[in-house]
């Protein structure tokens, strides 16, 4: 992992004479590299890779959406507690970001893998009230249904 987090810093700040991007493009580039490790299904890759992000580009704006990942790939790995605190971030430190509605329910759905019914209930509500025509409402719905 560590070879990879080298690759990804290394090839994010190499920059071709021929193809020389302007400084606002290499934090897109950095954040597409990671985002094919997501896609690749390397939750632990992704995982460093937008915390390493977070560190370098933390104003850039896909802070929300690279925060917003870290708390994606947690969940997917089974770090439930984690995953709530991530997504706690995001709607805290980005309240008007897009991933808000996703981090809602997200947070819910990891309060749910906790046993916190009570507290997954409350958000899967909320994200009905505030994003009702949200596809993110259609799935707290059904969870609420559930």
């Amino acid at each position: 992992m560590r070879l990879f987090l080298l690759w990804v810093l290394l090839a994010s700040l190499a920059v071709s004479p021929a193809f020389a991007a302007t400084p606002s493009d290499a934090p897109k580039r950095f954040y597409d590299r990671v985002m094919e490790e997501f896609h690749h299904k390397d939750y632990e890759a992704a995982l460093a890779g937008f915390r390493l992000f977070l560190e370098l580009h933390g104003r850039s704006p896909l802070a929300s959406s690279a925060l917003y990942w870290v708390g994606e790939c947690e969940y997917r790995l089974g770090r439930f507690q984690d995953a709530v605190i991530s997504f706690e971030q995001v709607i805290t430190r980005y309240p008007h970001s897009q991933k808000v509605a996703s981090a809602t329910l997200k947070k819910a759905m990891a309060y749910d893998k906790l046993r916190m019914k009570n507290e997954a209930r409350i958000l899967f509500e909320r994200v009905v009230v505030q994003f009702p025509r949200s596809p993110e409402a259609e799935a707290a719905k059904k969870a609420l249904r559930e």
